[in-house]
C-alpha cells in the first residue's frame, strides 16, 4: 500500500469509528465543546489546541480540517465578522464535518466553509478538478496535456484559496503527513495565503532525531503521524526561511508521545507571524559574501542575487556590521556602496 493511500483509508476508517492511536491527549477549552455535538468531539485526531490562538474577527484557514472540530471551535470565537475556511481531502471527513455544517454556522453566527484540497496546493480546488475530469476524462496525451493546461489557467483565476486572504492558519497534527518532496511546497503556500501580519499556529509532531528510510516507507507509521515528522529544527528552520519572523515553539511536550527506534516522537505547537508591509518604497541590495548566504530577520540573502527590500529594510542592511551588502540602486560605478566593516571582510 502507497503512503498517501494509507492516510486516506486510515482516516477514512477515522471517519467511521474512532481511532485512539491517531491522537494525542490534549486539554481542548472545554467551554467550546460543549456546543460541538459528541461526534464531532470524538473522531477528531489531534496533537494540541491551535484554537486558543483565534481572535475576534479572524479568517482562519485549518489545514486537514478532518471532521471539523477545530473548525467550530474558531467560529465561536470569530464571530459573525469572522470566517472559518477547513480543507481536507477525505470524502469521509468532510462528509462528517459538512453534516452539522448548516446547524452550528446558524447557531455560531460565523461563517464556516468546508472545501476539498491538498493543503500542499491550496490553489486547486479539488471538487471542481474532479467535475472537469467527469465531463472530460483523460483518454489520451493530448487530453493529458488540455488537463494540465486546464489546472494551471484554475489555479490563476479560480484558485481555492486566494492570496494574502487569512489571518490566521491552523493545522492539527497534519502537517507530517505530507510527502518530504512536498513539505516545502506547503509551506511556501502557507506563506502565500497569510495576509501581511497574519499568523499561523501549528500543532504538530516532531522528531529529536532523523527519521530513516525503513521508517517512511511504513505506511502504518507514515498514517500515523510518525516517519513523516519535521525535525526538530527542521521545522523551525522552514518558516524562518520563507519569510516568517517571531517563529518560536510556543508549546512543547516534554514527555514524548512516542519513543520508537530511540527516536522521540513529542506534540509541539509553532508559532510565527507574516511581516507588516511597512515601506512600501522598494528598492535593491545584494550580499556580497563571502559566506553562500545570510539570514537576516528571517530572510535569506543569497551571496550575488539580487533582492527587492524596502527602503526601510535597505538602510539597515547597508548599515549592518560587519555584514557585506551592495546597494544595486545606486549603480555599479558608486566605489563606495559595499559597506564591510572597517578592515574586515567576514560575517555573522
Amino acid at each position: 500500500m502507497e503512503v498517501n493511500s494509507s492516510v486516506i483509508e486510515r482516516y477514512s476508517e477515522g471517519a467511521k469509528a474512532r481511532q485512539a492511536d491517531l491522537c494525542c491527549p490534549v486539554d481542548y477549552d472545554s467551554s467550546l465543546l460543549q456546543a460541538l455535538p459528541q461526534e464531532i468531539i470524538e473522531k477528531d485526531y489531534g496533537c494540541g489546541d491551535p484554537s486558543r490562538y483565534v481572535q475576534p474577527g479572524d479568517t482562519v484557514l485549518d489545514l486537514g480540517s478532518g471532521g471539523g472540530k477545530i473548525c467550530y471551535m474558531a467560529a465561536q470565537i470569530v464571530g459573525q465578522q469572522g470566517h472559518v475556511i477547513g480543507v481536507d481531502m477525505n470524502d469521509d471527513m468532510l462528509g462528517l464535518a459538512r453534516q452539522y455544517q448548516v446547524e452550528l454556522q446558524e447557531k455560531f453566527g460565523a461563517r464556516i466553509d468546508f472545501v476539498k484540497g491538498r493543503i500542499q496546493d491550496l490553489k486547486l480546488d479539488v471538487e471542481v478538478m474532479e467535475a472537469q475530469l467527469e465531463n472530460s476524462p483523460i483518454n489520451s496525451a493530448d487530453s493529458l496535456l488540455a488537463f494540465e493546461t486546464w489546472k494551471s489557467k484554475q489555479r490563476d483565476e479560480a484558485p481555492l484559496i486566494e492570496d494574502n486572504s487569512i489571518n490566521l492558519v491552523l493545522s492539527n497534527c497534519v502537517l507530517n503527513l505530507v510527502s518530504d518532496e512536498q513539505k516545502q511546497q506547503l509551506v511556501n503556500e502557507i506563506w502565500r495565503v497569510i495576509k501581511p501580519g497574519g499568523r499561523i499556529a501549528i500543532s504538530d509532531i516532531i522528531s529529536d532525531q532523523p527519521i530513516p528510510q525503513s521508517m517512511k516507507d511504513d505506511p502504518e507509521l507514515w498514517s500515523g503521524c510518525i516517519s513523516g515528522a519535521f525535525g526538530e529544527k527542521e521545522f523551525l528552520d522552514r518558516f524562518v526561511e520563507v519569510g516568517f519572523q517571531g517563529v518560536r515553539y510556543d508549546k512543547w511536550d516534554h514527555v514524548p508521545w512516542k519513543v520508537i527506534n530511540d527516536i522521540q516522537f513529542r506534540s509541539v505547537t509553532l508559532v510565527a507571524t507574516k511581516p507588516e508591509l511597512k515601506n512600501r518604497v522598494a528598492g535593491h541590495a545584494m550580499y556580497a559574501g563571502p559566506y553562500d548566504y545570510v539570514s537576516i530577520a528571517g530572510k535569506i540573502f543569497e551571496r550575488g542575487i539580487r533582492e527587492q527590500v524596502s527602503a526601510d529594510d535597505k538602510n539597515k542592511l547597508l548599515s549592518a556590521d560587519p555584514l557585506n551588502f551592495i546597494d544595486i540602486d545606486e549603480g555599479s560605478d558608486q566605489p563606495g556602496c559595499c559597506i564591510p566593516a572597517s578592515g574586515s571582510s567576514s560575517c555573522c
